[in-house]
Parts: structure tokens; C-alpha cells; sequence
């Protein structure tokens, strides 16, 4: 039996984040900050070829310098055991980042691969100290580096984030050739790197030979718990790891590097607690980001602008020590009516460092490619690229042909239309100037998947009447504290001042990983849960209590509101928590959840279909002589269900917009194909948006439930990033007449 609850509409109003005034006071820690008496420091050291063995390492004069307590390499580090490299499709993953047994190995897979690991009584000395240590190689071979020459050696992927990876649907190839409008292009997509403004860090010490405790800033604290006791042989329960504070992942912390297993290695041999906080470089060499693709995507449609086929095919690398393949083919799954289509994707293996989720993943690199090659076909039918995507909306799924829970992308195209003023450009290829800058307007659709995982919450409820809620999962800056606070209050009948969410700690309730913006409401199905356990043994007590005015009530018949439990069908009977728990001295109320993924159920039996979309409008500024583009004016219009918090939501969207911006115009890691070496591995070299370069961003959103999900609502922290590379490509065309299809889109692609 359903137990109701009346809403108090905590979900909804636009709150300030929770966790607001102790990060601008300075009061919130990160995990670089604890104060752990004792503490000592590591600095790595990384190898300078990348591929090949170590034949010999000289540690003697590390070993002599000031401050250093020890030096680990293969030769004496402790040994660790194998771990298999994450995968999110597990019930229960490891968090590894590689498979490889870092300091357990000569051979050397990717430059830059941790090969030594200095301890000191400060990170100067730890530095200044692994610059001493002298390292020879054997066997060097020339790094397989180069995704297009890896092209025949191609794999295919066992599955693409639970999707074939081959999708067929009559004869593509045949269609396209067949029809009278056509497009046919590669698009390509450098490697990226996630570059968050909190650097790596692990803090790790040993409390005894089985006990051990690590702060880590992380997306995935439960599944470093597991890594950590697979590599040092502990019980899973003998390992607490915190992460109360993250300061940004973008997911390349939803994996654990090489650091993270060896603070805790060197921690073992030193006795002490070791910190290792990696300097902003190895964030590049030790740390995966996004991986590079190349892309054909090839449309064709009839003279009313009706698609005929699709084919979206392409190539991304994965290293020789994991496999992530990004997700490219995803959003052609999801967009528009294909009565013939051709979807498949390969990966290769490089010597890199192994590569993993960015913000985004896959349907980033795809829209760009699909909605850039819509944006070709269009100026080919000379039809507006709105109305092109108006024909091809799909009545339903257009892969698996079935239904869609919420899909609302025309809606949103026809209010971005107007907030942006679609309906003044000049449809016509460089006909705007305005002194030596040439003004383009171009639109692109943004969509990313629902996902929803299990998880584990617990709600506890005080005789004061006030809760605390409880899940191990993670804050980066996205509001979890703060919507899942105001989550718990409207099901308690609270308001949000009085509910108190802690999270961060594997000694809370087991959550997955952070990411695929799934942790909304895989969290929030599991605090319902917690909150519904609590609310029924309170009516339990009620019920026992002959003095009680919900004496012999049923579940059914009762509401959470006013900071207790009423009637339904009399509002004014009913008594409050604390009126409740008085009667019950020194008790505290415990309710737990324990949810599991509906939706993802929903769509193995191929019941519903369910997505996130949105229209992304821009306007550019390509300056005549010297290419260089600036972004003047934004409008966006997302579909994402229920908007849970206003502010916090906005705040997501414009996070994810910028971020497109930065793969649109500067983002990219540059690879020495000889050696494996970055040259740009810093952030005066890796360009990444600043606030100046940025235009006036305008967000709007629907705000239409979605039935399918835990508060109607989807997540929202990557769709932003989606159809923005695309957008701005096709406004540069359509200020210039030059289609580039490589990204970033430099000055020296428009000269």
C-alpha cells in the first residue's frame, strides 16, 4: 500500500546551496586541507618514455636528501594486487582507473606512468628530491600513439553504455546514395582533459596493520572503499574513505588513479599519514580525460527535408590498460526519424594514459558531429535548421520503436526561437557585418540520457522534529545537500531549514558512482524510500496510543505536512513529530531505504523510452582578418523534467554551456605522436573559458514532470555541454561560409 504524502513544496523553490556560506567563508574542507596530525608528503615520479621497461633506478641520492623517509619504486614498494579497471555497467565496481599494477611493474604503458614514489616531511623536499632519481630503460619501442594509423587493428566495444554497439535498420549506405539530398562528412574531436579547479589529492594513514582510513577527492568514495581492500587483502568494512567536499570532477574522478593506491602503499611503509596532491601537470599524465574521435556521419533526405537514413559511425582510443570507449553513437539513437540507419563504433589502443568519462561523455563528441552534418543538410535543402529538426521529430524511440515517457524538444525549439529572435537572421551565409567582424547565428539540439542507479539512504528524525538524512554520496558543486534536503522536507512535511543532509563518508548508506547526472534521483528514489520507513513506524507509535488523535489511522489515510502527520480527510487532526516522540522519551526515529532502478527496468522490457533534450540558440563574431571568434549571446531551453531547484539547476546549465564553449574554441590535450609527451600540459598552455570570454548565457526550462522518474525530474549537470559545440560551429558558418568540422575551432582553421 502506497503511503501518500502531501507536498509542502520544498521542491521547487529556488534555495541557495547549503554548503554556500562555509565554502565563501573558507570554513568547508577539501580533502588537501584536513588537519591530520603527523602528515607527510609524496610526490611522484614519472616516466619519460611510453612504451618500453625499466632496466635500472638510481634512488640513492633521493634517499640522502633532506626531509625524505622513503622511496618507493617496483623494487621494494608493497605489493598490491590486481584490480579490474572500473566499469559502471557492475553491480558493484572497483573504482581503478588502469588494471595495471603501478609500482608492481618494469613495463611502462603510456608516458608519464608513475614509476617512483618520493616520501618527505614536506612536498618541497619530496620535489626537490625526486628530481634526484635517475632512471634507465630497456626494450623502448616507438609508442603506438596515432588512433588513425591504429585504425585496422579497430576493436569493437562489448557494449556502449548498455547499447549494442552496432545498430541496423534496412539498407543505409543504399538510402543515402539513393536520396536526392545528401550529406557525407568526418568530424573529428581532439583528447580534453577535465582540468577541475581542485587538484587530485589522497590523504591516507594506516590506524592499524587492518584499519585503514583515506580522504580522497573523488566521485566514488564506495568504490575506492572496494578498491582499496581488493589491493591491500583488507575486509571492505575495514576501510573508511571521506570526501565531503569535491571541488570539481567533470568524472575524471569518478575513477581512482595510480595516487590514490600509492598514498596508501607509502602510508603502510612510513608509519605515518601521506598526502599526495598531484601538481596541475600530472593532471594530464596520471589523470584520464575525454579521448579523441573521428567520425563520419552521413544523412540523407527526401526534397521535403523527410531524412531518409542516417549513418553515424566512428573511431575513439583507449589505452592498453582499460577500455572506456566514448559514447559516440549515443545521441543518434535518441534524435530523430530514421527509416534506414547504420550505427556502429570501434576502439583502438594507444599507449596513452588511460583515458575516461568527461562531462558529457559521448553525447558531447556525437551531438557535435550529428548536429553539425543536420546543420550542412539544411543549407543544402535551403530549409530552416529549426524546421528540418520539426520534420524528423519522432513519435516514438527511433532505434528501439517504442515510447517516450516525456519528450518536449519542439516545445523547447519554439521558446528558444523566440527568446533568441530566430526568426530576424538572414538565413543567407555571410551577410552580416559590423566593421571587420562577421556575425553568424547558428542552433543545434542538445539531448543526454536518464539514468538511474540503486542506492541506500537513511533518515533519522529527533524529538525536536528535525531530520538528518544520510547517503554516501558526493557534493561537487551541483546542489546534491541542498535539492535532496528539500527533497526529504516536502516528504516529511518540513521545511528545509529543519532537515540536515550528510553525505560523503562509506560509513553512510552505500550510493554508486557521481556521474551521468543520474545522482539526483538515484538518490532521492532511496531517501523517499528512508522517509516513507520512518513516517510508518511513527504511525505505528500513533496507532498504540490511546491518547493519540491519529489512534487507529491507516497509511493511507494520513499526510506528512506541518511538521507531522494529519489527516487526510480532517487536516486540523493529526500531532506533530515532536508531539509523538514526547510520549516516547530518548527515542530517535531510523527509517531506511533501499531503491532500485525502475526506469532502467522499464527500459529493458522495452516499455518506455526516456531522454533529456534541449535547443541551444547562439550568436558569433568572427573577426574578417585575424579568424577569431568570440561567443556574444546565448539562449537555451532544456527538457529535463522537473526542475527540483531553480537556482541550483541554472547554475548546472550554465556550468555545462561553458564547458561546450571550451570544447568548442580552445579545449585540447596535444599529444607528441613520437613520444607520447604533452607539450601543453598546464593551463597556460591548455586553454580552458575564462569569465571574459563568456557572453550573457540565457537559461530557461520547461519544467514538465517526467512520470518515469523519482520526482519527475532528470538530471541535469551534463546536457548543457551537449549541442553547444555544434551550435557554434554552425554559427561560424553561417558568418562566414566555412564549415569546420574539427574541433577546436582555432583562428588558423578560418584563415
Amino acid at each position: 500500500m502506497t503511503f501518500k504524502t502531501m507536498s509542502t513544496r520544498e521542491v521547487g523553490r529556488s534555495l541557495n546551496r547549503v554548503d554556500g556560506p562555509l565554502k565563501v567563508t573558507g570554513q568547508a574542507r577539501y580533502t588537501a586541507e584536513f588537519p591530520v596530525i603527523d602528515t607527510v608528503h609524496g610526490y611522484l615520479v614519472g616516466s619519460t618514455i611510453a612504451r618500453g621497461r625499466i632496466k635500472r633506478i638510481d634512488t640513492k641520492a633521493a634517499e640522502q636528501a633532506p626531509g625524505v623517509l622513503a622511496v618507493l619504486t617496483h623494487k621494494n614498494a608493497p605489493r598490491m594486487k590486481k584490480s579490474k579497471a572500473f566499469n559502471p555497467g557492475e553491480q558493484s565496481p572497483s573504482a581503478a582507473g588502469t588494471e595495471l599494477r603501478i609500482l608492481n611493474i618494469k613495463d611502462i604503458h603510456w608516458f608519464g606512468q608513475p614509476v617512483a614514489l618520493v616520501v618527505a616531511e614536506t612536498q618541497d623536499q619530496a620535489q626537490e628530491a625526486a628530481n634526484l632519481i635517475r632512471v634507465e630503460y630497456t626494450d623502448v619501442k616507438a609508442p603506438v600513439l596515432s588512433m588513425e594509423e591504429e585504425k585496422p587493428n579497430a576493436k569493437k566495444p562489448p557494449d556502449v553504455s548498455g547499447e549494442k554497439p552496432k545498430e541496423k535498420q534496412g539498407d543505409a549506405e543504399a538510402a543515402v546514395a539513393a536520396a536526392p539530398y545528401q550529406v557525407d562528412q568526418l568530424y573529428t574531436t581532439p583528447a580534453m582533459n577535465a582540468n577541475a579547479i581542485e587538484p587530485h589529492t589522497t590523504l591516507a594513514y594506516w590506524n592499524d596493520d587492518e584499519h585503514l582510513t583515506v580522504y580522497d577527492s573523488t566521485q566514488f568514495i564506495h568504490g575506492i572503499k572496494r578498491l582499496m581492500a581488493e589491493k591491500f587483502s583488507l575486509k571492505p568494512d575495514n576501510v573508511r574513505v571521506l570526501s565531503p567536499f569535491v571541488g570539481g570532477g567533470f568524472g575524471s574522478k569518478g575513477n581512482a588513479w595510480p595516487h590514490v593506491w600509492l598514498t596508501a602503499a607509502a602510508a603502510k611503509v612510513v608509519g605515518r599519514p601521506v598526502k599526495i596532491e598531484l601538481p596541475r601537470k600530472d593532471l594530464f599524465y596520471m589523470v584520464g580525460g575525454r579521448s579523441m574521435t573521428e567520425q563520419r556521419v552521413a544523412i540523407g533526405a527526401d526534397t521535403d527535408g523527410k531524412l531518409t537514413s542516417i549513418i553515424h559511425t566512428g573511431y575513439t582510443a583507449c589505452s592498453d590498460s582499460n577500455m572506456y570507449p566514448e559514447e559516440l553513437t549515443l545521441p543518434v539513437r535518441m534524435l530523430y526519424d530514421m527509416p534506414a540507419f547504420w550505427i556502429e563504433q570501434w576502439y583502438t589502443e594507444l599507449n596513452m594514459v588511460p583515458n575516461t568519462f568527461m562531462r558529457a561523455p559521448g553525447f558531447s563528441v556525437g551531438s557535435f558531429a550529428l548536429e553539425s552534418a543536420l546543420d550542412e543538410l539544411a543549407y543544402q535543402l535551403r530549409m530552416d535548421p529549426v524546421a528540418l529538426r520539426f520534420a524528423n521529430e519522432p513519435a516514438k524511440d527511433p532505434t528501439k520503436h517504442i515510447t517516450f515517457t516525456n519528450r518536449n524538444l519542439k516545445a523547447a525549439y519554439e521558446l528558444g526561437a523566440e527568446k533568441f529572435g530566430w526568426d530576424q537572421r538572414d538565413p543567407r551565409p555571410g551577410r552580416r557585418r559590423e566593421g571587420e567582424w562577421l556575425i553568424g547565428q547558428g542552433v543545434a539540439t542538445a539531448t543526454y540520457h536518464v539514468l538511474q542507479r540503486p542506492a541506500k539512504a537513511k533518515v533519522l528524525l529527533f524529538p525536536d522534529g528535525s531530520a538528518v538524512v544520510q547517503s554516501g554520496t558526493h557534493e561537487m558543486g551541483m546542489g546534491t545537500a541542498t535539492v535532496q534536503a528539500q527533497h526529504a522536507a516536502d516528504q516529511l512535511g518540513l521545511r528545509t531549514e529543519k532537515v540536515r543532509f550528510e553525505y560523503g563518508d562509506t560509513f553512510l548508506p552505500e550510493t554508486p558512482v557521481t556521474g551521468g547526472s543520474a545522482t539526483t534521483i538515484t538518490v532521492a528514489a532511496a531517501v523517499t524510500l528512508a522517509c516513507e520507513d520512518v513516517k510508518k513506524q511513527l504511525l505505528k507509535l500513533a496507532q498504540k496510543d490511546k491518547n493519540s488523535p491519529l489512534r487507529g489511522a491507516a497509511y493511507d489515510e494520513v499526510a506528512a505536512r506541518k511538521n507531522g502527520l494529519w489527516l487526510l480527510a480532517n487536516p486540523l487532526q493529526g500531532e506533530t513529530y515532536a508531539a509523538i516522540l514526547a510520549r516516547h522519551p530518548g527515542v530517535v526515529m531510523e527509517g531506511e531505504g533501499d531503491s532500485k532502478p525502475q526506469l532502467k527496468e522499464l527500459r529493458n522490457h522495452k516499455i518506455v523510452s526516456t531522454g533529456s533534450y534541449g535547443a541551444q540558440f547562439c550568436e558569433v563574431r568572427v573577426h574578417a582578418d585575424s579568424g577569431e571568434v568570440q561567443v556574444t549571446r546565448w539562449v537555451g531551453v532544456f527538457d529535463c523534467g522537473t526542475i527540483l531547484n531553480p537556482k541550483t539547476a541554472r547554475s548546472q546549465f550554465l556550468g555545462g554551456i561553458t564547458m561546450g564553449i571550451g570544447m568548442a574554441l580552445w579545449e585540447e590535450t596535444h599529444w607528441d605522436l613520437h613520444t607520447g609527451r604533452i607539450p601543453n600540459a598546464s593551463l597556460s598552455e591548455y586553454h580552458v573559458p575564462v569569465a571574459a570570454g563568456l557572453p550573457p548565457i540565457e537559461v530557461h526550462y520547461l519544467d514538465i514532470p517526467d512520470p518515469a522518474t523519482p520526482l519527475g525530474a532528470h538530471g541535469i549537470g551534463e546536457i548543457g555541454v551537449t549541442g553547444t559545440p555544434a551550435a557554434i560551429a554552425n554559427a561560424i558558418y553561417h558568418a562566414t561560409g566555412k564549415r569546420i568540422r574539427s574541433l577546436p575551432i582555432t583562428p588558423d582553421k578560418l584563415l
